[in-house]
């Protein structure tokens, strides 16, 4: 059975950190890109971050650069998104997601994702 099991959130004041993770299990681990989407009350769910586990190639929204960091762990089989200098716009529920890596492709949207975590809430406050 496939899981993606995301833990990390909390309630931070803005200019904080906080560092989520996703724990995946039940699919080959080094054959597919993990990303991680955000999704505030009352807007579409957009994409935040992605990593292939297999060659570690990223990719940031705008929004994020430079604040937040993708890496993966393939002995825990486990992504983190490192997330610092919080802004209240940074407000969602996070979520992870999984789907088969493809050498050269960077970027999955949100329907190339096959399977998806219960999501973890991150509120930061002004």
């Amino acid at each position: 059975e496939v899981q993606l099991v995301e833990s990390g959130g909390g309630l931070v004041q803005a200019g904080g950190s906080l560092r989520l993770s996703c724990a995946a299990s039940g699919f080959t681990f080094d054959d597919y890109a993990i990303g991680w989407f955000r999704q505030a009350p009352g807007k579409e769910r957009e994409g935040v971050s992605c990593i292939s586990v297999s060659d570690r190639t990223t990719y940031y929204a705008d929004s994020v650069k430079g604040r937040f960091t993708i890496s993966s762990d393939a002995a825990k089989n486990t992504v983190y998104l490192q997330m610092n200098s919080l802004k209240p716009e940074d407000t969602a529920v996070y979520y992870c997601a999984a789907t088969v890596h493809y050498s050269g492709i960077y970027y999955y949207t949100e329907d190339e994702y096959n399977y998806w975590g219960q999501g973890t809430q991150v509120t930061v406050s002004s």
